[in-house]
């Protein structure tokens, strides 16, 4: 597969997310196209992503969600130097709380 069909794909990907409306919508949406564990997956590593942005330590984090240091490391690596997706979100809902 080229970089311009990988391209296209996750643009239709992210406008399909981007339509879908509510929370409950959301989880039905991705309980479909995500097996449960890849789901699972996901959502631990944005709750990753949530715990390092309060500054809990990796051997904190590993003790809460059981995943491995390499992943918590992973994690931290996007946060510092990823495409500022977490970032962006992480502000996103830090500003919708009071």
């Amino acid at each position: 597969m080229n970089t311009d069909a990988r391209t296209d794909e996750l643009e239709g990907l992210c406008e399909a997310l981007l339509a879908v409306g509510d929370g409950e919508a959301c989880r039905r949406f991705l309980e479909d196209l995500c097996t449960p564990a890849e789901l699972r997956s996901l959502a631990v590593r944005w709750r990753v992503a949530r715990l390092l942005h309060r500054g809990v330590p990796y051997r904190k984090i590993y003790q809460l969600t059981g995943v491995s240091t390499a992943t918590v490391a992973r994690v931290a690596r996007a946060l510092s130097h990823g495409s500022g997706g977490y970032q962006q979100q992480l502000g996103r809902l830090a500003e919708e709380r009071p």
